[in-house]
């Protein structure tokens, strides 16, 4: 089934078209969300701590597509940021189809005291708050029998490495997360689907855009318009887990073989 289709069965079945909310939606993957589900007319909420980019993105998208996207501008790293969006929905009356779990950050330093504080902002934006939208929204979603919750985890998951400490932690979760909430949404209607993908060329990284190049190229890095394809295909047949690329397949058990003193010498080196 092509979203095109899909789009068609979801508004013939339910009346109306479906609304997205995404996270991090003003770059990256998150724009990626939204550029691919606003060409097939899909209506747009679209979160981000980035007011300016969230600004121009969503005007355009709506200028460019003709369908509703509302941009609200909110820091998702603190504990009542799930409470305050599902607010903001009810206030503006908004009725959320697809909740994309998709904001992040990564950082690659030595865990210490310095950098606590970003290390805790990141565990609440990778699982605290995913964990209460997937709650909230998922409540509203059983009651109305369908709907659709992606969450973004990582190949990083299976790759507990000096340096991602709290990343790749935080990532594993988010995959167990997900895994285990698709059998408890799925009597209701609503699909769940985890999406770990292996490096994508994004600004997250904040690798130098000749080095995202040569990754595109040979293989290494792939583009969010690819992984977001095979993400939001999955969404819509309902799969547990999406992991594309071959980097899911070989790169886990290779790196896992590695010698723990292997692994600290290298660690040293790079750090």
């Amino acid at each position: 089934m092509n979203y095109r289709k899909w789009f068609k069965r979801f508004e013939a079945a339910h009346g109306h078209r479906p609304c997205a909310l995404i996270t991090g939606g003003s770059s990256g993957m998150g724009l990626e969300y939204a550029k691919q589900l606003a060409e097939i007319g899909c209506n747009l909420l679209l979160v981000s701590n980035q007011k300016e980019e969230l600004e121009k993105v969503s005007e355009d998208l709506q200028r460019e597509k003709a369908i509703r996207v509302i941009p609200h501008y909110q820091d998702l790293a603190t504990e009542t940021a799930a409470e305050e969006l599902l607010s903001f929905c009810q206030a503006e009356n908004l009725q959320i189809d697809i909740l994309i779990n998709n904001a992040g950050m990564f950082f690659f330093e030595e865990l210490t005291k310095e950098n606590e504080n970003k290390a805790l902002t990141m565990m609440r934006l990778h699982t605290f708050t995913p964990t209460r939208l997937c709650i909230l929204f998922g409540e509203e979603m059983k009651r109305r029998g369908y709907g659709y919750l992606i969450n973004m985890s990582s190949m990083a998951a299976k790759l507990p490495c000096p340096g991602i400490t709290i990343y790749s932690a935080t990532k594993a979760y988010l995959k167990s997360f997900g895994k285990s909430l698709y059998f408890e949404m799925r009597p209701y209607g609503v699909g769940v689907t985890t999406v770990c993908p292996a490096a994508i060329a994004t600004p997250l990284y904040r690798l130098k855009p000749s080095l995202l190049k040569l990754g595109v190229r040979i293989g290494l890095i792939g583009t969010p318009q690819w992984l977001v394809r095979k993400a939001l295909n999955g969404m819509i047949r309902k799969k547990r887990v999406v992991k594309p690329g071959f980097m899911n397949i070989y790169l886990p058990p290779m790196i896992a073989l590695l010698p723990h003193g292997l692994v600290a010498k290298l660690w040293q080196k790079f750090k």
